[in-house]
């Protein structure tokens, strides 16, 4: 009941209030009835005063002593002292008097999940259920569910959930409940059935028709997904969830355009989020239309100015416009939210070797391989840098360590070949090629684009020539 009811100027409350001080004080009053009490008990209760409620309870108790309700009050009320095990038996003389009153069995439950103790909360509705039918069948569905979630019976959550579908499948709290827990649970296919037949029953229910969809895209089955997305768009145009996940669908079948167009719904529809503009300029960059896609990604950023990544994804599109001073500049902005992270440091490696900073490269190549020892691209770049500046000996070192660290990647066997070709070591990187063209032919390509200049030594060309034809 609610507080604007037990207003001041209540002339009935007051008199109520009147004829009970005359009755605490033994004075002349009028009799009190059972409702009169439970008004009394309720005023109280609503202005915080809990010890004039338990009062009021317990006169009224004297006088009905076969109220059930009465019972569930006190209890309910001395349940906020901590007074748990009286409550308890008070529910249990309650429950005797009224087995019908589904409120006893949820404030037992209650109860028993102050007590940390939720696998007895679930049983008390678990007996209960079975005594009610319709609605309260339903409230304590609803509350068993919740009950489950408490101690992580998660597929009986999804259980719960399912039967109060069958009895009222328009139940909107059930509805938005069971897409988590689908999700959750993985049983996909069972939610897919039960919302098939909801469906028969409710075909406008824009819910079920939405729920049909995630189960479908659980499962993969995206173009059917993106049709139960859209009819749950055609009964409801401004359901944004839909389009969120309709959305996200196009993006899985790389039908970017069409996710464009959904994602840019969501945005008309609710407050704008980082996720849908970075998701719209993921998909402008996949049209390789940079540009935009840098756009989409600066407003996520505005949105969470502390998002590291999002930095590192304009800077992505700055590297491929070849724009590398502005990558590095986007770089830089994300290295300072979070310097540890490896990829940001080989990305900023890239743009300072294309640049001809050659020193700012290698600090940066050389943190990623420390992070990363046995990341072979971060090694390949590194040796690549070196070789390309003509420190040799250098390169060799690190070719060396690569083969260590990175448990023998047979790429540094060619590397090395081509490093000692280059230090004019011939017959010790002739050695080198022979062996890496036995154990990794299918990396020769990637040997000839390290040093494509190898293909004017003879003696290399006649050693592929030679080990294509035994092949």
């Amino acid at each position: 009941m609610k507080y604007d009811q037990f207003n001041s100027d209540n002339e009935e409350l007051k008199e109520l209030l009147t004829q009970y001080n005359n009755f605490k004080n033994g004075k002349e009053f009028n009799f009190l009835e059972e409702d009169s009490f439970i008004l009394l008990i309720d005023y109280f209760d609503e202005k915080d005063d809990v010890p004039q409620a338990i009062e009021a309870v317990d006169y009224a108790i004297e006088q009905f002593p076969f109220s059930g309700i009465l019972l569930w009050k006190k209890a309910d009320l001395i349940m906020t002292q901590r007074r748990y095990e009286e409550a308890l038996l008070l529910l249990e003389k309650a429950e005797a008097l009224d087995s019908k009153d589904v409120n006893v069995y949820i404030l037992k439950m209650d109860i028993y999940l102050a007590l940390d103790n939720s696998k007895k909360a679930a049983s008390v509705l678990e007996v209960a259920i079975d005594k009610f039918y319709g609605p309260e069948r339903i409230q304590l569905l609803l509350e068993l569910s919740d009950v489950y979630d408490d101690y992580e019976e998660f597929d009986k959550v999804f259980d719960c959930l399912a039967l109060v579908l069958e009895q009222d499948p328009s139940n909107e709290e059930a509805l938005y409940k069971i897409c988590f827990w689908t999700d959750f649970t993985g049983r996909f296919d069972e939610s897919i059935k039960l919302h098939k037949e909801l469906i028969d029953n409710l075909p406008y229910s824009h819910l079920a028709w939405f729920n049909l969809g995630t189960a479908y895209q659980g499962v993969k089955l995206y173009e059917k997904a993106i049709d139960a997305y859209l009819y749950a768009i055609a009964i409801d145009e401004k359901f944004d969830y839909a389009y969120r996940n309709l959305g996200d669908a196009y993006l899985k079948l790389r039908k970017y355009k069409d996710a464009i167009e959904a994602l840019q719904k969501v945005l008309e529809l609710s407050h704008p989020e980082e996720v849908i503009y970075e998701a719209i300029g993921h998909c402008f960059e996949k049209l390789k239309k940079t540009a935009q896609a840098r756009f989409h990604y600066r407003k996520a950023a505005h949105l969470k100015d502390d998002d590291s990544h999002l930095y590192f994804k304009i800077a992505g599109t700055y590297i491929k416009e070849g724009q590398w001073e502005s990558a590095i500049k986007n770089l830089h902005r994300a290295l300072e939210i979070n310097y540890k992270k490896a990829d940001y440091h080989l990305a900023l490696a890239e743009c300072f070797q294309q640049l001809g900073k050659i020193k700012e490269a290698i600090m940066h190549y050389t943190y990623f391989i420390k992070t990363r020892p046995k990341n072979v691209k971060g090694w390949k770049n590194l040796i690549s840098c070196l070789f390309e500046n003509d420190f040799l000996e250098e390169a060799l070192i690190q070719v060396q360590n690569a083969q260590q660290v990175s448990g023998g990647k047979y790429l540094f066997i060619y590397l090395k070949s081509s490093i000692l070709f280059s230090l004019g070591k011939n017959k010790e990187a002739l050695l080198q090629l022979q062996n890496a063209l036995v154990v990794a032919p299918q990396l020769l390509k990637q040997f000839i684009e390290f040093d494509p200049s190898v293909l004017n030594n003879i003696s290399v060309v006649e050693m592929i020539s030679r080990f294509r034809k035994k092949k």
